[in-house]
């Protein structure tokens, strides 16, 4: 009886921590699986398909984490990031995108290899803003430049993406 109980306790805490996670994450999957869908359609390379997507689900997933009003755990924006990456590739999995034997590069599955190098990309880009407002000796704490939050990622995710494409044009 314990156990039950125990059992139904943490199910319960589990869906009511995690309520807005779930309002979102099966939305912004589909979205982002309609994006893949369309740019497989218009014939773009799954590697940079997957750059872009991996950007995206770092960015979502630390916007998303400034909307839950109440920290539980330090750390807590970071699972939230983990958990929507996941719950994406493994939809990406179940829909068929990731797997396909044909669509490989050095053996690893080109969606999947360009969410990651996506993500760190993103990351990047996210803890060069850090650095950058850091080492800003006129105002410590503020940007060098007008949007530059949003401009650093932005800028990594197109170096990798043109990378990305060096590479696809060597390894078809």
């Amino acid at each position: 009886m314990i156990q039950i109980t125990a059992l139904l306790f943490f199910l319960l805490s589990f869906f009511v921590f995690s309520m807005p996670v779930k309002a979102v994450c099966p939305v912004c999957t589909l979205v982002v699986g309609g994006g893949v869908l369309l740019s497989r359609y218009l014939g773009v390379d799954d590697l940079i398909i997957g750059i872009w997507v991996g950007g995206l689900l770092i960015s979502l997933g630390l916007w998303f984490s400034t909307f839950i009003k109440k920290t539980f755990f330090k750390g807590q924006e970071w699972l939230l990031v983990v958990f929507l990456w996941l719950s994406t590739a493994i939809g990406f999995k179940e829909a068929g995108f990731i797997g396909n034997p044909f669509c490989k590069l050095f053996g690893y599955d080109k969606l999947l290899l360009g969410m990651i190098s996506g993500s760190v990309a993103f990351l990047l880009g996210f803890e060069s803003d850090f650095l950058l407002r850091k080492i800003n000796k006129k105002n410590p704490g503020k940007a060098l430049f007008s949007y530059q939050k949003v401009v650093l990622p932005v800028i990594f995710l197109v170096l990798s993406t043109l990378v990305g494409l060096k590479i696809c044009n060597i390894y078809p």
